[in-house]
């Protein structure tokens, strides 16, 4: 199952047989209080430092979100994609949790996107989904509903199934343009959030064999050594079915272990990718 993102000269595929993909985080003002404020005055000059060490750190798409209080998030996105597109050429992720922003970012956007996010609530499928449909970008899928996040694995695919029936049935969303979030949950708050998660990475490999995704920053979220937390969970999860992660692309212990699992899982032919990464981290330049 490939999922083929693009930008407007860029394509970027996703896949159980591809290099595991590194979505960079940075590009969201949640626990930023300057770059917020930054926002709200209508300055995106930082945007331009997080796309630069994004980019140099080895992020192959970049997610983007707007969500500073009190600011107007959709004409923020508009600004953010079209400067984001002027300084790089790597596909984008439209983030945001309101569908006025969402299409605002889909019509500015030269390419296909990926949305982040729709859940499996049915209001949210309803108005989400129609979107993705109509802009041709493909979503990230939430296995959670009204009532709560499930804590079972098996509840998970449930409600991702549902997910993805709607989607392709009644959207006609190509299978392989849905990604599914298994929800990676706190190991701080409960060790077993993260057996739960790669249970739940299984069994969407094995039952529904799309691409997957989750935000590796969440599971070390209020344990310090952090960057050593998710280092450590990313090859397990990539072993257990997972091919992408929205993560912190600046980081290169992060970034070294995703490398590490493409290498020890056979997708990386001769351990080509690892040493051409070496050698341009060795010479002072962004890997390709």
């Amino acid at each position: 199952m490939h999922t083929t993102l693009s930008s407007a000269t860029k394509t970027v595929t996703i896949g159980p047989d591809q290099p595991f993909a590194i979505i960079g985080e940075r590009i969201n003002p949640t626990g930023r209080k300057v770059f917020q404020q930054q926002l709200r005055n209508g300055d995106l000059s930082r945007i331009a430092i997080d796309v630069e060490q994004q980019v140099a750190g080895g992020a192959m798409l970049l997610d983007v979100n707007m969500g500073a209080p009190l600011a107007d998030e959709a004409a923020l996105m508009v600004k953010a994609v079209t400067l984001i597109q002027q300084l790089t050429d790597l596909p984008l992720v439209i983030d945001s949790s309101i569908p006025e922003v969402l299409e605002a970012g889909l019509r500015t956007y030269q390419g296909k996107a990926l949305v982040n996010s729709v859940t499996a609530e049915d209001e949210r499928l309803h108005t989400i989904l129609p979107l993705v449909k109509e802009h041709g970008a493909a979503v990230i899928g939430l296995p959670n509903d009204e009532e709560q996040i499930p804590d079972e694995p098996e509840r998970r695919l449930e409600l991702a199934r549902k997910l993805v029936a709607v989607a392709t049935d009644t959207y006609k969303i190509p299978l392989e343009d849905i990604v599914i979030d298994p929800l990676a949950m706190p190991a701080g708050a409960d060790t077993g959030h993260t057996g739960r998660t790669l249970e739940t990475l299984a069994l969407l490999r094995q039952e529904l064999g799309v691409n997957t995704t989750l935000g590796a920053s969440n599971l070390s979220f209020g344990m310090p050594h952090r960057e050593a937390i998710t280092a450590a969970f990313l090859p397990l999860a990539a072993a257990s079915g997972l091919t992408s992660a929205i993560m912190d692309a600046r980081s290169p212990q992060v970034v070294r272990a995703a490398r590490a699992a493409d290498l020890l899982l056979g997708r990386d032919d001769w351990g080509a990718a690892w040493i051409a990464a070496y050698r341009a981290e060795q010479a002072g330049k962004p890997p390709s």
